[in-house]
């Protein structure tokens, strides 16, 4: 599945594993929630703190982290934040425009006790100059391209020139933002609980569920059902082992037994040819419906899931 459409199944496992480590519920204030258009296809939130206390997930991230978020990472970091001290939870939304087509565009958020002060007392050191949009003070991001702007003293926005503007005219009401996107905002109140969570719209649940069903969405049971997947959400946990829950909404209990029938083909189909990780990891889920949602639960020690990493099956799902 490729980033450009969508926050693929690599960004969601990557960041997943920033939560290695107990930490409390990775929530998004308002003015973080203002600053996200309307039609978001995903938006992936997570403790940010944990990442940085746990080697299975920087190598995790270092290794199927798509190049957009490495970017924004980078970018990130020669802001003249310390991410170790000043961050606490991430968020990255992919969202559509007017013009943008299949593509989606890309803003990342960051919530934590920013040093105000003392962050633009180094960005005028390094003769960092910023440009102004209404009352939105914007900076660049050393050699970057990106841009990062402070919505308050605990809550920024940073991205591309067109993406971080998009945002700030949601946030200032010139465009319809993510808090009146009624069905998300239904979504985000399911999962937002977690350390780590997604959620997923209409098409961003279709393209997710075309990479994880790989030749079995060539069927004709998926080509027929496809079109009522309503959206998904999802949590990841990495204490005590790996837990992984998927919820993939749809309006009735046929569409959702179907795409459950579906998805059990799929895993066996991968299971014939697996490796003994492989076909480990598919003992370890479950796959099931309950009234009109497809529930997958996935459930492994963290050996397995360090050896299910190795595995040509891995790659091919988050690719």
């Amino acid at each position: 599945m490729k980033f450009g459409k969508n926050l693929s199944l690599a960004a969601t496992i990557a960041l997943g594993m920033f939560a290695a480590l107990p930490a409390i519920a990775a929530q998004l204030g308002g003015d973080a929630r203002a600053a996200i258009p309307k039609d978001v296809q995903q938006l992936i939130v997570v403790d940010y703190r944990a990442m940085q206390n746990s080697d299975a997930a920087m190598n995790l991230k270092a290794r199927v982290l798509p190049p957009e978020l490495k970017q924004l990472e980078t970018a990130l970091k020669s802001s003249g934040l310390n991410d170790n001290h000043d961050i606490d939870e991430l968020a990255f939304a992919a969202f559509r425009t007017a013009t943008s087509g299949e593509n989606t565009k890309i803003v990342g958020l960051a919530q934590g006790q920013f040093s105000l002060p003392d962050i633009l007392a180094s960005f005028k050191k390094q003769k960092v100059k910023a440009t102004k949009l209404r009352d939105n003070l914007i900076y660049p991001m050393g050699a970057s391209g990106m841009l990062v702007s402070f919505l308050n003293p605990t809550t920024m926005v940073f991205g591309s020139s067109d993406a971080i503007k998009y945002a700030l005219d949601a946030r200032d009401g010139l465009a319809p933002n993510f808090l009146t996107n009624d069905s998300m905002m239904q979504q985000m109140s399911i999962v937002d609980t977690e350390p780590i969570w997604s959620i997923l719209d209409q098409k961003g649940t279709q393209l997710m569920m075309r990479g994880v069903l790989g030749e079995a969405s060539q069927l004709a049971d998926y080509d027929t059902v496809k079109k009522r997947l309503s959206g998904s959400r999802y949590t990841m946990n990495f204490n005590n082992g790996v837990k992984f829950n998927l919820d993939v909404v749809t309006p009735d209990t046929f569409t959702a037994a179907t795409m459950s029938s579906l998805l059990n083909a799929a895993a066996m189909y991968k299971k014939v040819g697996g490796t003994a990780a492989e076909k480990a990891a598919i003992d370890n889920t479950s796959i099931d419906s309950n009234a009109g949602t497809l529930q997958v639960r996935f459930a492994a020690s963290d050996s397995q899931f360090s050896s299910l990493l190795q595995s040509p099956l891995f790659q091919s799902v988050v690719h």
